[in-house]
């Protein structure tokens, strides 16, 4: 197992409205490959599969990330991308393009 993780996200990279690709947006809770602390946020590279069964995500680079408790799905622009890489969760960014609009 590489990283586990609570409070995630699948969220869905649109650019207008084509799917670009999905990445998974969560708070690690255990990670074997010292890449993360714990309480970190944690954004994947392009989601590869998803296992609901196993509740396993695994990631274009090859991570595994085991999904804890229930998740949601959001949705971001890929102009808004690296707020989402830079630790802004998807609902953040929505209330920040909402104020420069």
């Amino acid at each position: 197992m590489n990283t586990v993780v609570k409070d995630w996200q699948i969220v869905s990279v649109f650019d207008a409205e084509e799917l670009v690709g999905q990445v998974l947006y969560a708070t690690v809770v255990d990670d074997s490959t010292c890449r993360f602390a714990v309480d970190d946020y944690v954004t994947t590279s392009k989601i590869e599969k998803i296992n609901t069964f196993t509740n396993l995500v695994t990631t274009h680079s090859g991570s595994v990330y085991q999904l804890l408790g229930t998740g949601k799905t959001s949705r971001v622009e890929i102009a808004h991308f690296e707020l989402l890489r830079l630790g802004h969760s998807p609902q953040e960014i929505k209330a920040l393009t909402k104020m420069s609009h």
